[in-house]
């Protein structure tokens, strides 16, 4: 295995929802999954306001990326694919400062 492969990356993922039996048992439904990784951000949020370590942090952030490929997985679609095919977009895209950030967008414009 190597630990920096995407592909193994997914296997792992894979394997995890085949033995817990995912598909089976509603564990792969995309609304379900949406509520875990809103809940996830939350954790994520709450290592940020509380000022834990980074291994926590770390460790709620590796929660939330084992779910979304657990989606990609659900829902049948190339997650590294779509990675690179947004890089491609983002790429091109501008940045502004707003409100004392940077910010990159889309931006439009209103009349």
């Amino acid at each position: 295995m190597n630990r920096d492969s995407y592909q193994d990356m997914l296997a792992e993922v894979r394997a995890f929802h085949e033995k817990h039996r995912f598909h089976e048992t509603g564990g792969e439904e995309l609304t379900y999954r949406v509520a875990l990784m809103a809940e996830e951000l939350g954790e994520i949020s709450s290592c940020v306001t509380k000022g834990k370590s980074k291994q926590a942090l770390a460790e709620e952030v590796a929660d939330l990326l084992i779910l979304v490929m657990g989606t990609a997985i659900a829902e049948d679609f190339d997650l590294n694919q779509a990675f690179w095919d947004k890089m491609e977009k983002l790429s091109i895209r501008e940045s502004r400062m707003i409100n004392g950030r940077i910010r990159v967008s889309e931006f439009r414009d209103v009349d």
